[in-house]
């Protein structure tokens, strides 16, 4: 018999009922540290105070009235993305799977208004994930996402992740309308693209015309450091889609855009009954309050390479466990020797929360304010996780 909730997750044995900070506690009442931050959602951890007097505040006075009339908190949340990104006009989502629908009705719409409809292909990469809606299944690719879900959407071309050639030979096609790219791939394994490769790329836009992507649902809102991953190569998209870390766990998303790429989304071309709602919204100002200061950004960055030294010592030290570290700031990937999913299963055991990815890599996405001493019991628990893998 079909379970109630429909079976579509692996879901590990455990049920958390609450949290504070970097800790979980399980029903049964032990206490998990998460280094999972709900996939680099709850960035600034969980039950934080500024968050909880936002969306409490705000419940208290109005939860919703849809985008039929002007939002207060959304404008307010707008305004303070355009000033802190490239980005000249905002459109809220509830999630990153729902910017990505946008993100390509907007590239799309861009050069029918240009006169150039037979510009509609996009180009994507291989290992990138962009959510599991159709569009976000037919950029990735992947047969793992797309199997049985055919026919899929057209209008996507897949190339090889790294391979420069095969993208500047693309982009002489006449089809092509954008370039989708994660600048760290998340669930590929926390793939960094190079600073060289991003700007070359902004480059090769610049020549064609075509509109560049930015997926930064994972890796932005200051999971590397910086509020965006890009700004570490100095280029700045047309288009880019975030999420996650933007609503500290509510669910909030948006597609940010400068006013040319836009041009084509004029009233009636694209909505949304619940994005950019008040309370969403209200926490989402104060996510920004917080996470958009050079001070908190430096802290990140300090943790960052604390944490990464510590790493760098634990693979030295379990050499038949794990191969290396890679990563930016706070979204970290331990490349695993033995399956990932032994060593997740022996984190379980040590009471400690990762997430698994591709190319046999756990992910490391704790919340941007860990506590330097979180910090270094993570790296006792991973010790112990290693050791514990490995006969004496």
């Amino acid at each position: 018999m079909i379970p109630a909730v429909l079976p579509t997750y692996n879901r590990a044995p455990m049920s958390f009922v609450s949290g504070e900070g970097s800790w979980l506690v399980e029903a049964d009442g032990r206490r998990f540290l998460d280094l999972g931050a709900g996939i680099a959602v709850n960035v600034l951890g969980h039950a934080n105070p500024a968050l909880v007097s936002a969306l409490t505040t705000q419940a208290g006075a109005l939860w919703h009235t849809s985008n039929l009339y002007q939002i207060p908190q959304q404008q307010a949340l707008a305004e303070k993305l355009v000033e802190h990104t490239f980005a000249d006009t905002c459109f809220f989502t509830n999630s990153g799977t729902e910017a990505c629908e946008l993100a390509v009705k907007m590239a799309r719409k861009y050069w029918t208004e240009k006169g150039q409809p037979e510009r509609h292909v996009i180009l994507a990469f291989t290992g990138s994930f962009h959510g599991r809606s159709a569009a976000g299944i037919a950029a990735a690719g992947s047969e793992k996402m797309t199997r049985g879900f055919g026919p899929l959407l057209p209008g996507f071309r897949h190339l090889p992740f790294g391979d420069h050639d095969a993208l500047t030979e693309a982009m002489k096609s006449p089809d092509v309308a954008a370039v989708i790219l994660e600048p760290v791939q998340g669930e590929g394994g926390i793939v960094p693209v190079p600073d060289q490769c991003l700007k070359g790329l902004r480059d090769l836009c610049d020549q064609t015309g075509a509109l560049l992507i930015f997926d930064e649902v994972q890796c932005g809102m200051g999971r590397t450091g910086k509020l965006f991953a890009h700004e570490w190569a100095g280029v700045s998209p047309d288009i880019m889609m975030v999420a996650k870390g933007i609503g500290g766990g509510f669910p909030l998303g948006a597609l940010l855009a400068t006013e040319d790429a836009a041009i084509g989304m004029t009233a009636g071309t694209h909505g949304s009954t619940y994005g950019g709602n008040p309370l969403a919204c209200a926490v989402g100002n104060a996510v920004m309050d917080i996470v958009a200061t050079d001070d908190f950004l430096a802290e990140v960055n300090r943790k960052a390479a604390l944490f990464r030294q510590g790493l760098e010592g634990l693979v030295a030290s379990h050499p038949d466990v794990f191969d290396f570290v890679r990563g930016s700031g706070l979204m970290l990937g331990l490349k695993c020797k033995m399956p990932n999913t032994d060593v997740l299963a022996a984190a379980y055991g040590q009471e400690l929360c990762v997430i698994p990815a591709a190319d046999n890599v756990l992910r490391l996405l704790p919340a941007l304010n860990i506590t330097d001493d979180d910090i270094r019991e993570a790296l006792i628990r991973l010790d112990r996780t290693a050791a514990a893998l490995v006969p004496a």
